[in-house]
């Protein structure tokens, strides 16, 4: 975590440079400036958690604000076409359901933590709709990475 509050992931360490992945609009663009480095988290201690909460925009800002999230990713999971297009998942052909995962250290956030933010953000009792989007990719869903989640989701 940098000192201005934005998550960061060391991609490489040098003696002089170090290349930091903010996920960010200025990435990819070379810039300088100094920061001081908050914490330093092994990526082999985090923990992955994937959710389905309609439209995968809302849900994935809701976790970015999280602390203790390293990153989130979009996408789409359940289906049964690999690597599909958007128009093809919007068709209702393939199965998939819009998800986010979350990145996240569990000695900053815990499971439930995130559970509780899955909860707020969409109305699990609406089938196949959120708002004013609708269709089954659009379905709720809490997608486990392990057993430990599998039995705090079911709580």
């Amino acid at each position: 975590m940098l000192s201005n509050g934005l998550p960061a992931r060391v991609t490489s360490l040098g003696e002089q440079e170090v290349t930091l992945d903010l996920n960010h609009e200025l990435a990819g663009r070379h810039l300088t400036f100094e920061v001081e480095l908050l914490t330093l988290t092994a990526q082999d201690s985090l923990q992955k958690a994937t959710f389905g909460a309609g439209c995968f925009w809302g849900p994935e800002l809701a976790f970015q604000r999280v602390p203790g999230v390293i990153s989130t990713e979009v996408g789409y999971s359940q289906g049964q076409v690999e690597d599909p297009s958007y128009e093809q998942v919007c068709s209702g052909s393939t199965g998939h359901a819009e998800v986010v995962q979350v990145t996240y250290d569990p000695q900053q956030v815990s499971f439930r933590e995130l559970l509780d933010v899955f909860w707020a953000k969409h109305d699990p009792t609406s089938l196949n709709k959120q708002g004013a989007d609708s269709g089954t990719q659009y379905r709720a869903g809490i997608y486990t990475h392990s057993p430990e989640q599998a039995e705090e989701a079911a709580k």
